[in-house]
């Protein structure tokens, strides 16, 4: 009997996929992936414009420009390294060893090679489709810049795959590895916190690196010094250096054909190594994988922790309140996320003292002012991602037990009210302190602090319903991975919806800033007047309403399920 090929093996995958895709353009997805295509290209134009101004800026300036533009291009590869490094270590052991098709496959006279380069292809399109769509305006301005022709498409996608091949293979050469040593559903929560440490390492090095200072030229002694650090490859031994300088070579010339050479023997080298690993330790693994378990942490510490302190809400409030914590810290993958919310915070404020202002610098009283308002905005949009990852699932986490509430003689209003504080008061608390610290280090005025923190509150009121109304909408029963749910298109819609929000409280407060900047300018007291009030009064208007209308909506839809 001849062995299935490797297109064969593919087949279920790829029928799937169209299946599900022609049953969304059936039931009216057209809306939604002329909406998704939208935001894509905005997007694309956005990173594209952005990207287009640097370079043509740096390649006006004689003899170092190529090299400056050289090493934002290895900075940016060696961030996309890092990314799907992480990406295919997690992605990799749900491929490998707790996909559902496993059973099947493993027990089917297909060859170790084609299962093996099936697996590995699933999770290199799983970890990296995000990452090649960014490089699609990257190289594209690249390209235009420096007049690279039609065929530097072409070679850019010759030397950029081999980069997303590498990480692949090393994912999930490390997944075998681990789940040889652990159980399989142990080892994902062991991989969800050393991932997530690791993520936050990278971005503390990239801080203490400080790449920026290549934009400060004048922070070195003379101008060699300076040449010589863009001549320094970031990274001699890594595939992204040798993307660089593949691609650099061929739009600065002379073409170098070596580092494509060094990227597709490597490749080769790596895949080779995968499937000698593949073959030694995947069916030891994969047996491991069907003898583990699930570990659940017992209810008793929430109950005599915060059973008290709840008993004025009601049996019912504080039943779905501690029965969403208990949720939310059995699942590793949940919790440890709070490791890289910590992280990210630490490196928030450090880009903070990283100002001038802390230099020794003399920095205008008016300038910290509109940077410590215009932080609200950024403060708004790392809330509303947080929401997106924690709040916005809340409903969909329920799965099909959501039939089981409904034909119960429990309020749907309670459960509602228990997600909603549940998620909000974290978050209310990471916001006042991302809004005081910022403001304490910017040495800013009682005036724009009192903004700050009134501003902040209400938003962070409405950002939470918004996430929970949008998650009842647009509701996913199915999954089995909670960090998919915010990347669908409800999560997409929520982020859209948020960031109109922002920016309409922001141009509506600016109104009495400005007033109090001018005032501050000319030295005059300030006055309050009634378009000052009007303006706040407006603003809390729109997040007030923001909040109450999105949670009436999404009772509304929670009490229309049906399964």
């Amino acid at each position: 009997m001849s062995q299935p090929t490797l297109t064969h093996v593919l087949q279920p995958k790829w029928r799937t996929a169209l299946t599900r895709m022609r049953q969304e353009r059936e039931s009216g997805g057209r809306g939604k992936l002329l909406v998704l295509a939208t935001v894509g290209l905005i997007f694309w134009a956005a990173v594209f414009g952005v990207l287009f101004r640097v370079l043509g800026y740096f390649k006006g300036v004689e003899e170092i420009g190529a090299l400056l533009a050289g090493k934002l291009l290895s900075l940016v590869l060696l961030s996309f390294v890092s990314v799907l490094l992480l990406s295919n270590v997690i992605t990799a052991l749900s491929s490998f060893f707790l996909a559902k098709d496993l059973d099947l496959l493993v027990s089917s006279p297909v060859d170790g090679l084609r299962l093996y380069l099936a697996k590995l292809g699933e999770t290199l399109v799983h970890s990296s489709w995000m990452v090649a769509l960014m490089a699609v305006p990257i190289f594209a301005a690249y390209g235009i810049v420096y007049q690279g022709g039609w065929l530097f498409g072409p070679f850019a996608m010759l030397a950029f795959l081999p980069l997303l091949v590498l990480p692949a293979v090393v994912g999930s050469t490390v997944t075998m590895i681990l789940v040889n040593v652990f159980p399989a559903r142990r080892t994902r929560d062991l991989l969800s916190i050393i991932a997530l440490g690791a993520a936050a390492g990278v971005i503390l090095i990239f801080r203490i690196v400080r790449p920026e200072q290549l934009a400060r030229p004048e922070g070195f002694q003379n101008l060699l010094d300076f040449i010589a650090v863009l001549r320094t490859p970031t990274s001699p031994f890594l595939p992204s250096e040798w993307v660089t300088k593949s691609v650099m070579s061929y739009l600065s010339g002379p073409l170098d054909w070596l580092p494509v050479y060094l990227l597709w023997s490597t490749a080769a080298v790596f895949v080779t190594g995968g499937v000698w690993v593949y073959g030694h330790l995947y069916h030891t693994g994969f047996t491991k994988a069907q003898e583990g378990a699930e570990r659940f942490v017992r209810g008793g510490f929430w109950n005599w922790s915060l059973g008290a302190a709840l008993r004025p809400l009601g049996a019912a409030r504080r039943e779905f309140v501690l029965k969403d914590l208990r949720l939310f810290f059995r699942d590793t993958t949940q919790w440890s996320q709070l490791i890289l919310l910590a992280a990210l915070l630490v490196v928030y404020l450090f880009n903070i003292k990283a100002l001038p202002l802390f230099r020794g610098e003399q920095v205008p009283f008016f300038l910290v002012s509109v940077v410590s308002f215009l932080n609200l905005g950024l403060a708004g949009f790392v809330l509303a991602a947080i929401a997106a990852r924690f709040i916005f699932p809340a409903v969909s986490l329920e799965g099909r037990q959501m039939w089981l509430l409904r034909s119960s003689p429990l309020e749907l209003r309670a459960m509602l009210w228990a997600k909603y504080w549940v998620g909000t008061v974290p978050l209310l608390v990471l916001a006042l302190a991302i809004t005081v610290l910022t403001n304490v280090l910017l040495k800013a005025s009682p005036f724009m602090m009192a903004v700050g923190v009134g501003t902040i509150l209400l938003l962070t009121l409405a950002i939470s319903a918004m996430a929970l109304a949008f998650g009842a909408l647009y509701p996913q029963f199915e999954t089995e991975n909670a960090a998919q749910i915010p990347t669908s298109f409800g999560g997409l819609v929520f982020m859209m919806a948020t960031i109109a929000l922002l920016a309409l409280v922001i141009v509506i407060e600016s109104v009495p800033v400005y007033r109090y900047l001018s005032a501050s300018f000319e030295q005059q007291p300030l006055t309050v007047t009634p378009l000052m009030v009007g303006s706040f009064a407006l603003a809390a208007a729109v997040c007030i309403t923001a909040t109450i209308v999105p949670l009436k909506i999404g009772l509304r839809r929670m009490e229309e399920f049906e399964f």
